[in-house]
């Protein structure tokens, strides 16, 4: 068997390279590894690697076919977890649900620029708990498509209009 020690990397396929490195980067802190060519960013987290790949197609908030359900960033207490979701407010990040009790520890889901969701996490000393009255059992794409779908209206009013002259 083997004895795997941690995941290497996560790879996202993104519309626009530069957005997402404003966002893991300029917003959530993770350092610039390296680029290579002008379509992939490698960014780091300690040991910890994110990679970022321009997508041979555009992507839509909705096209959940072509994306990672979701990923994590670890925190160490709740009360970071609180902070976090504070600070992401003001950067402008929408919040796709609240700081919850669920039976690892305390989170909540944001979604990036392409519609990814990406949570925030802290882990109880003892691992995953019972059931409780006070945990949230809902699963985070319960609340982004709503989301997803208010994403894809904003990027459609933004578009340009073409006359028919």
């Amino acid at each position: 068997m083997m004895k795997l020690t941690g995941i290497n990397q996560i790879t996202l396929r993104v519309n626009d390279l530069r957005m997402a490195e404003e966002f893991y980067g300029g917003i959530l802190g993770l350092k610039l590894d390296h680029r290579v060519g002008a379509n992939i960013s490698y960014l780091r987290l300690n040991s910890d690697i994110l990679v970022l790949v321009k997508a041979e197609t555009p992507g839509s908030p909705q096209a959940r076919d072509i994306r990672v359900d979701h990923f994590g960033f670890r925190l160490a207490s709740d009360a970071e977890v609180d902070e976090a979701v504070y600070y992401l407010e003001d950067q402008g990040v929408h919040i796709v649900t609240r700081p919850a009790h669920r039976r690892e520890g305390k989170a909540f889901f944001v979604m990036d620029p392409d519609g990814n969701l990406v949570e925030f996490y802290s882990m109880h000393d003892s691992g995953i708990q019972a059931d409780s009255t006070d945990i949230d059992l809902s699963s985070p794409n319960s609340h982004a498509g709503p989301t997803r779908q208010k994403m894809v209206e904003e990027m459609e009013a933004k578009k340009p209009r073409r006359s028919r002259k």
